[in-house]
């Protein structure tokens, strides 16, 4: 379970960001495309570490909706 943040980036495009897994970023053109290319790109990411034999980041992220 990794956690995930999405939002709309200025190009018009949706943003997926891992911040777990440092430069796992992705996009898609709907909020859906960009949460698939995300779960595509933190499998990668860990695939590739583990074919490095480096370690995998554990999750020490933790995210709120604070109403300001």
């Amino acid at each position: 379970m990794r956690q995930v943040l999405v939002y709309h980036g200025e190009d018009g495009y949706w943003v997926a960001e891992c911040p777990s897994l440092p430069g796992c970023v992705s996009q898609g053109q709907t909020r859906e495309e960009a949460v698939a290319n995300i779960k595509e790109a933190i499998a990668g990411y860990i695939e590739t570490l583990e074919e490095d034999g480096l370690p995998i980041p554990e999750e020490r992220f933790d995210a709120l909706l604070l109403a300001v």
